[in-house]
This record gives C-alpha cells, sequence and structure tokens, in this order.
C-alpha cells in the first residue's frame, strides 16, 4: 500500500505534476492511503471554504491509518534514537514514518533524504505506473 505523505497530498491538492498524476493513478487503483498524522496537517492547513471542501473531498477517498499505541511507542524510540545521533526527523515525520513501518506501507513523499533515515522504512518517487 502507497501512503502519501502530507507534500505530495498538497501537490495533488494544487495539481502539481508529476505527484498530482502520480497520486491520481493510485487512488484509481484503490492503492494509496495516508496517516492520521498527515490528515491533521491536511485539515489543520486547509484555509477558506475551498480548501476545505477539497481536503475534506482528498480524506474521504483515502483509507487514513492511524496511530495506535505499538506505532506511537514505536514513534517515540524512532525519534528518540535518530535525535540521539543528530539526525533527527522531528515529531511528526516520525510518527508518520512509525505508522507506515506498522502497516507495512511504503511512504510516497518529496523528503527522501529526510526519511531515509529511518531504517526498514520503504520510500517510493517512482514514475506513474
Amino acid at each position: 500500500m502507497i501512503v502519501a505523505d502530507t507534500d505530495v497530498l498538497i501537490d495533488f491538492l494544487r495539481g502539481a505534476e508529476p505527484m498530482a498524476e502520480r497520486i491520481a493513478f493510485e487512488l484509481s487503483k484503490g492503492f494509496v492511503a495516508t496517516t492520521a498524522i498527515n490528515a491533521f496537517e491536511l485539515e489543520a492547513g486547509a484555509h477558506g471554504p475551498r480548501q476545505k471542501l477539497a481536503v475534506d473531498d482528498l480524506l474521504g477517498a483515502l483509507h487514513i491509518f492511524p496511530l495506535g499505541r505499538t506505532a506511537a511507542l514505536r514513534a517515540g524510540a524512532l525519534h528518540r534514537d535518530l535525535a540521539s545521533r543528530g539526525q533527527g526527523i522531528g515529531m511528526a515525520d516520525s510518527l508518520i514514518a512509525a505508522i507506515c513501518l506498522e502497516e507495512n506501507g511504503m511512504l510516497l513523499t518529496r523528503k527522501r533524504k529526510h526519511f531515509e533515515r529511518v531504517a526498514g522504512l520503504k520510500l517510493s518517487l517512482g514514475s506513474v505506473g
């Protein structure tokens, strides 16, 4: 399952290529999800009725993986480990990475170098198809 990060979901909402095309393709196949953290970020950033409606429509089409106990604990350990090595990725991204790891999802993001610090996290930046 492809798990879309906030940056690529914003690209989709703005129609910015190539990510807008990639998300549209994955949506058509039913292979794209996101996390509760990404849903929060999109909702918090929606300004005005048009953006709010677009975010609501998009989130309605996605499966949203929740932040459960095991993912939360894994995120805490991940955050602590990366920070201790001077490679921190921030709390929200630690949570997103841990949810992806727990759900065996492949994270679709433009922040590849950022998320490459997370051992075992599958990343996707490929083209459509």
